[in-house]
């Protein structure tokens, strides 16, 4: 993950992806309580989706914020314009 020390220096889209996959979590965790299952695989499929949020929000941030970079940064053999 080569990233820009300017472009990282925000935490902010980072926590944005933790409260958004953990808001998808728990309405996760609430529609299922709606079923007949035991607490156990409920629990188990709403770390799943969140996780799966998580890990798509993540690749989502870090390809826009190499996209978007204007600090003349080299990525991968390409200079991107400022």
């Amino acid at each position: 993950m080569k990233l820009c020390p300017k472009c990282t220096a925000s935490p902010l889209p980072f926590v944005m992806i933790v409260v958004i996959a953990g808001v998808i979590g728990f309405m996760t965790w609430l529609i299922l309580g709606l079923s007949d299952w035991s607490t156990w695989p409920r629990l188990g499929i709403a770390a799943a989706g969140t996780a799966a949020v998580a890990a798509t929000l993540w690749h989502y941030v870090i390809s826009c914020m190499r996209r978007h970079c204007r600090h003349r940064q080299h990525f991968g053999g390409v200079t991107t314009p400022s």
